[in-house]
């Protein structure tokens, strides 16, 4: 059974860090590309970063360029995000995404396009 489970949430400062992982499990996880999206309360659930399968490929929103960093480790089935300088707005549930292609695209922010969902993680940034 395909599985994805985001982990390392949580309460941080404005200006803070966290590091997200998304550990997959029942698939070939290095044929997938892997995205990262988050919902704020009240607001749709926006795309926030990518990956290509064999980590080479990297796309991420305007509102995080620069301060977040996505990676894998395939022999670990893990994607990471590394979030730094978080500000208030950062405020959301995280969800993990897999989807089964070679190729990023330049759909690679669209929900409809990911196959598999994890349960997702909260980070909240507050003093």
């Amino acid at each position: 059974q395909l599985q994805l489970v985001e982990s390392g949430g949580g309460l941080v400062q404005p200006g803070g860090s966290l590091r997200l992982s998304c550990t997959a499990s029942g698939f070939t996880f290095d044929y997938y590309n892997i995205g990262w999206f988050r919902q704020a309360p009240g607001k749709e659930r926006e795309g926030i970063s990518c990956i290509n399968s064999r980590g080479e490929i990297t796309n991420y929103a305007d509102s995080v360029k620069g301060r977040f960093t996505i990676s894998r480790d395939n022999a670990k089935n893990t994607v990471y995000l590394e979030m730094n300088s978080l500000k208030p707005e950062d405020t959301a549930v995280y969800y993990c995404a897999a989807r089964s292609r070679a190729w990023i695209g330049d759909d690679w922010y669209v929900e409809s396009s990911y196959a598999y969902w994890g349960q997702g993680t909260q980070v909240t940034v507050s003093s």
